[in-house]
């Protein structure tokens, strides 16, 4: 009886464990990509995860990319902004560099 306690407890971790695996890939954000993606897909992607910031708010840069080297143009209103997209752009998987050519909004 005790053998099928453990037995029952064993194959039910295993079952949520599965479950919860699959639930994981299903929930991930659409900008965490495979590293072989193209420049438009991390354009799209990156775009996306500025726009997603609370303190970014995407801020309505320009974003280019070429061979995954990914430019940030524009301009936002504090040095703390310009830190935290330049951080979102290089936590984006498949992006090798960040060029920040973000500059101050005059007030």
């Amino acid at each position: 009886m005790k053998l099928k306690s453990i037995l029952l407890v064993a194959v039910s971790s295993l079952a949520l464990t599965t479950q919860m695996s699959a639930a994981a890939s299903v929930i991930r954000p659409l900008y965490f990509a495979d590293k072989n993606v193209s420049d438009d897909s991390l354009h799209d992607l990156v775009m996306r995860k500025l726009a997603d910031d609370a303190d970014v708010k995407g801020g309505g840069l320009d974003i280019d990319v070429k061979e995954g080297v990914v430019t940030l143009r524009g301009k936002l209103e504090s040095a703390k902004q310009i830190q935290k997209a330049e951080r979102l752009a290089k936590k984006v998987n498949g992006v090798k560099k960040v060029v920040n050519e973000i500059t101050l909004a005059k007030k």
